[in-house]
């Protein structure tokens, strides 16, 4: 038990229950949630043109039940649940979604796809799906900060091999959603309870591959969502299940835990401002990689010049971008190049797209490229003092290099882009958006979806994803006009 007099659970639902109808978070969160949907949808359309896409949506479509919620680049509606599965894996996949410093957690992309998904099912109005994104991302971050652990500089998640995006977004997905399904205080506290129960993720495809990881949204999404629904029909959870002798927090952290990271200044404190977006399809902690191998190009030093370079980066990001070496420097597939910091060295100098590095630049094909593979082999990832202090609340590496010619030099990127000083500007957002919606749609639909998201505030979400299902020319009636 806590100093508190109530369990935190109880807690974190009545900060819910409290702040469901409080016309204070559309005003001072309304924008930033909007921008997160715009971006959870680039990125999940996008992700439909992916090997992912037939497996979630085969599976969805084979568990049949009452249609209520769109399935993302299908014509059609499939149970509530179902859908945030798959357009939780799609928001995913691709390792583009918005990410938490320093907890490294990706609230949004479990998080949203709840809430829209419900959002739809029910009809309700935009202030209060802005009212549970927030407060289901708000609960996330936190379940990410109290399992994260100043002294050692990382998540105690991440220590033990446990995914804690998946892990956590699954209680903030369930209190989201149990919000928008109309519960009082007790059914989000059984909520939380009960979701407790059901979040998972391990991070070894990470080191040596295979694509679970891409499902870990999705199934925190559908987790949050099944918790929300049985609470709401009478299931009911312990009490102290986050802080109990066999709760949530010690299974998963053990004893080094910050409970009060859960509770310190709760509404009046919000880590919103601290989740950035990802102007790169490709795990974080290679970004700071790709700032500074774009920064080699500003220079004029081409690739065919490069003698050798010694990236040098956090320590603990290290096991995730340069472990094993030998496969870090030949991934096999795209999304082996997505967690090398090697290959997204090699990929910046050498490809180029999007805001610098894009989607194309981590297809299969593209990673086993022969120019592609000789320079990530001349690559030597190294830990950085520097960027070991800084890490995790900055991405940071120090890069050094040597020509041919006989010139050295060092490029220091303190803060990878997308975050702090360095966030995304508006022509920035909107250009990642319109590269992801194009690779499944056609110019004129983008730019009807594009004016459909913008008038979101006035519009519902049942609206706006009814416009969204006429417009998949791949997957359902290309004479379909939409919006």
């Amino acid at each position: 038990m806590t100093s508190h007099d109530k369990p935190i659970a109880h807690l974190l639902a009545r900060f819910a229950a409290d702040h469901r109808a409080n016309p204070m978070l559309v005003e001072r969160f309304g924008e930033d949630i909007h921008g997160r949907i715009v971006d959870v949808l680039g990125n999940s359309l996008a992700a439909t043109t992916t090997a992912v896409f037939p497996v979630t949506s085969t599976v969805v479509r084979t568990w049949g039940g009452a249609p209520h919620a769109t399935a993302i680049g299908l014509n059609q509606r499939v149970p509530t649940a179902s859908a945030t599965f798959h357009n939780g894996t799609l928001a995913h996949a691709l390792d583009f979604d918005d990410t938490h410093l320093p907890s490294v957690l990706h609230p949004s992309a479990s998080v949203i796809p709840a809430v829209i998904a419900t959002a739809e099912a029910v009809d309700a109005s935009y202030d209060a799906l802005v009212a549970a994104a927030t407060v289901g991302i708000e609960i996330t971050n936190r379940l990410g900060m109290a399992g994260y652990d100043d002294a050692l500089g990382n998540s105690v998640f991440f220590e033990r091999g446990l995914h804690a995006t998946s892990i956590c977004g699954t209680l903030g997905s369930a209190v989201a959603v149990a919000m928008l399904l109309g519960g009082d205080q007790d059914v989000i506290g059984h909520a939380i309870g009960l979701a407790a129960s059901m979040g998972a993720g391990l991070l070894e495809a990470n080191r040596t591959g295979g694509t679970v990881k891409k499902i870990h949204c999705g199934w925190a999404a559908h987790a949050g969502t099944v918790a929300a629904e049985l609470a709401v029909a009478g299931l009911t959870g312990p009490p102290t299940v986050l802080e109990g002798r066999f709760g949530f927090l010690q299974a998963h952290c053990g004893d080094r835990v910050d409970l009060a990271a859960l509770t310190d200044d709760l509404g009046t404190s919000w880590t919103l401002g601290d989740v950035g977006f990802k102007p790169y399809p490709c795990n974080i902690y290679t970004h700071p990689v790709i700032d500074a191998a774009l920064m080699l190009r500003e220079r004029g030093i081409t690739a065919d010049q490069l003698d050798w370079v010694e990236a040098g980066v956090a320590k603990p990001t290290l096991r995730t971008i340069a472990e094993p070496p030998e496969k870090k420097a030949n991934p096999t597939t795209g999304y082996e190049a997505q967690f090398s910091g090697p290959y997204a060295f090699a990929a910046a100098m050498l490809g180029g797209g999007g805001l610098g590095v894009g989607l194309q630049d981590f297809t299969d094909a593209a990673a086993v490229e022969p120019q592609r593979r000789a320079l990530a082999g001349r690559v030597r990832m190294v830990e950085s003092d520097t960027a070991t202090a800084a890490f995790p609340r900055r991405i940071s590496c120090v890069l050094r290099y040597g020509t041919q010619q006989g010139q050295e030099g060092e490029i220091a990127i303190p803060v990878n882009r997308g975050f702090g000083a360095r966030t995304l500007t508006a022509d920035e957002h909107l250009m990642k958006f319109r590269s992801n919606a194009s690779t499944a749609l056609p110019a004129p639909q983008v730019e009807a979806l594009e004016k459909a998201l913008q008038r979101l505030p006035q519009t519902s979400m049942t609206d706006l994803m009814s416009g969204l299902r006429q417009l998949a020319p791949s997957h359902g009636s290309p004479d379909r006009k939409g919006y």
